[in-house]
């Protein structure tokens, strides 16, 4: 759809003229007709939740298709199992990093452009360590693609805070979220199946592929903010910053609302114990199944694949919960799912043994019940910080979340390389168990006080919900 742009006073650029093609896009004739306003909204709010489920989840696609590759890159290049977790602890790092760092841009970018650039620059990044063979060369490029991978998340977070009011963005979010399962799901049995019998670097060029296509129907599906389409702002989205504020007005927001804000803080590290779990199942769980159960890799990759789509019914279920009986308090929704996934883990630790019945249907429970809250500090992080400093907020939480892969990447590989013979199993599971506690006490905590605290007035949290 073509919307001509407003006649509109001269603006000062946000960025350098280097920069320039990120510039929000400027606003368009607002429509004066209720009915079409109606009809161009729900248009909008559909193209934004399917186009932004689609490209989030096809940046997974040139992320996570390194974990089907690792069993046959240490069989045909000899990396080894440290190595090949300081491969995913490096990459995590920095992903974690760049997710913050483009937090801040993200709140002020034209979403569309930044999103577009991170994915074709992924795509790029595949391609490169496709046809790599030295260790060196190929940490260096999986640590730039976790750079570029941190544009992902920051214009999703945007469009979503921008695109859907606060009474429904509990519900609307954890649907978006489910692209984190679909994706990595989706590259776990494309690869497993059909990749890695032919090549371990056809998991990464085919993905590459299909990642600069996704980018060009980003760039004919995705839209800005509402008034770059002629649109008011979403009800109850309204602050006390303008769209057209000045650096030192959004950095006084940005502290305000973020850093200065102890319950972000607080999630934030609730998240890094959330992701230390999630990431060592998802990374890890290939080669636990194939080389201490013994399944084939086709085999594996669908049981993880299985894994994600339980995550993809729990996290939709989390919002739908959050706004439907808990009044949009999102971590009383994590608090309870933690609980859960905490026995979940108990029994596919202590009960599963060597069953594939049990060990499918444990790791679809643990994957159902991780995923809420996965899903759940986004929303909380999100509502907490306003639709204009939301992608920093998430970033932050980002973060934290990424730093768990000094655990789930490195650490759990320099741990079990020398027990997995034996059983590296239990080893791995006691650190989950911890994990959990840890969350689970977080979030006690959290959604106890910071609804509490969380003033519902403008310029604090968005109308229709706290943490």
């Amino acid at each position: 759809m073509m919307v001509s742009s407003a006649p509109d006073s001269v603006r000062r650029p946000r960025f350098p003229k280097l920069l320039r093609f990120f510039e929000p896009a400027p606003p368009a004739i607002p429509l004066a007709d209720p009915a079409a306003i109606r009809a161009n909204y729900r248009l909008w709010q559909r193209r934004v939740l399917i186009s932004t489920i689609i490209g989030y989840a096809v940046f997974y696609f040139v992320r996570k298709n390194l974990s089907i590759a690792m069993p046959l890159m240490e069989r045909d290049l000899g990396i080894s199992k440290s190595g090949l977790g300081l491969f995913l602890t490096l990459h995590g790092l920095l992903y974690g990093v760049s997710k913050f760092a483009n937090g801040f841009l993200g709140d002020r970018c034209n979403a569309r452009a930044f999103m577009v650039v991170g994915l074709v620059a992924s795509a790029v990044m595949n391609v490169c360590f496709g046809f790599g063979s030295a260790v060196v060369t190929l940490g260096i490029v999986w640590m730039l693609n976790g750079c570029f991978q941190g544009m992902g998340f920051p214009p999703c977070a945007r469009l979503m805070t921008h695109w859907f009011s606060p009474r429904e963005f509990a519900t609307q979010f954890s649907i978006w979220n489910t692209s984190h399962s679909i994706g990595a799901g989706l590259i776990l049995v494309l690869c497993g199946s059909l990749l890695a019998p032919i090549s371990w670097r056809a998991c990464f060029f085919v993905p590459a592929a299909i990642a600069l296509a996704c980018a060009g129907y980003l760039w004919l599906t995705l839209p800005d903010t509402p008034a770059s389409v002629g649109l008011p702002e979403v009800e109850g989205t309204r602050t006390g910053l303008s769209e057209r504020n000045t650096g030192a007005e959004f950095r006084a927001f940005l502290f305000r609302s973020v850093f200065r804000n102890k319950y972000i803080w607080l999630v934030s590290l609730a998240n890094f114990f959330v992701y230390t779990l999630r990431y060592g199942m998802l990374d890890w769980g290939p080669t636990l199944l194939t080389q201490t159960k013994q399944l084939s890799i086709g085999h594996a990759g669908w049981m993880v694949a299985a894994f994600e789509g339980a995550g993809v019914v729990g996290a939709v279920l989390s919002g739908w919960l959050t706004d439907r009986f808990f009044g949009g308090r999102a971590m009383r929704v994590g608090l309870l799912y933690m609980v859960l996934a905490c026995a979940s883990v108990l029994a596919f630790w202590k009960v599963a043994g060597q069953s594939v019945f049990w060990n499918t249907a444990l790791l679809c429970a643990a994957g159902f019940f991780i995923y809420g809250p996965q899903c759940v500090i986004g929303i909380a992080a999100a509502k907490l910080a306003t639709k204009h400093a939301a992608a920093s907020a998430v970033g932050l939480t980002g973060l934290f979340g990424y730093a768990s892969t000094l655990l789930s990447g490195w650490g759990l590989g320099a741990l079990v390389a020398p027990r997995l013979k034996s059983n590296c199993y239990p080893s791995e599971a006691r650190k989950c168990s911890g994990c959990l506690k840890r969350v689970v006490t977080l979030m006690g905590y959290v959604s106890g006080r910071a609804y509490q605290r969380c003033q519902l007035t403008a310029g604090e949290c968005p109308s229709g919900g706290g943490a």
